[in-house]
């Protein structure tokens, strides 16, 4: 069963709940402990963290705190080992939900959304913040609002979109209850989104804890 909340929810008497928000903008100039994998990166000519982040597509500041060994992370050197972070199990629960986020879409003769890493990073964050601040919200303690922390993040878009969701323990579970939802369902389904980042955390609360972030650029 899912409960459909507003704000004023109590967390006591809710075991599984849901949240939406959605907003649209003009183009301006202007912990909980989880398992993790690790492979190993050697050090390249040239290469920096940021490079070798973007070639792992892992966080900056997730390769620097698996490195504690590297006094300086701006000075790395030929042949130097990195270790790179993995986190083991939580980006297969991601991609389920992203695969079943386009055969919805695909029902309705909408285009696939492209799966956006650098937004499933924001996304895992927010579910491991409302873990770590025992909140279930989408304005966050740490971060505020979805739309500004996809910004501080360096996510840019014209339009932007966010579901949240606690206590389903399957990919296939939360979706359910996001598609019997409206206004979950009217993100999924919206032709105005292009990319999609999702993001899980276990633990806390509810035991499971799941963001969708959805960008038009």
């Amino acid at each position: 069963m899912i409960h459909r909340v507003c704000f004023n929810f109590s967390m006591k008497t809710i075991t599984k709940i849901l949240l939406i928000l959605s907003l649209s903008v003009t183009l301006v100039t202007g912990l909980n402990k989880e398992a993790f994998a690790a492979s190993s990166h050697t050090v390249q000519s040239g290469d920096t963290m940021w490079k070798i982040a973007m070639r792992y597509q892992v966080g900056v500041s997730e390769i620097i705190n698996a490195n504690p060994q590297v006094n300086n992370p701006n000075l790395i050197y030929p042949g130097k080992r990195i270790t790179i972070p993995e986190l083991n199990g939580v980006k297969s629960l991601e991609e389920q939900v992203v695969d079943l986020v386009n055969k919805e879409r695909a029902k309705h003769g909408l285009q696939p959304l492209k799966a956006n890493w650098e937004l499933s990073r924001v996304a895992r964050f927010k579910s491991k913040d409302m873990i770590e601040k025992n909140y279930f919200s989408h304005t966050s303690p740490t971060y505020g609002s979805p739309f500004q922390m996809m910004k501080d993040f360096g996510i840019s878009y014209r339009a932007a979109g966010e579901n949240i969701a606690a206590g389903q323990s399957t990919a296939q579970e939360v979706m359910n209850g996001w598609m019997n939802s409206d206004g979950h369902r009217k993100n999924i389904l919206s032709s105005r989104y292009t990319e999609i980042g999702v993001g899980y955390a276990k633990g806390g609360s509810y035991g499971h804890y799941w963001t969708q972030m959805f960008i038009s650029r």
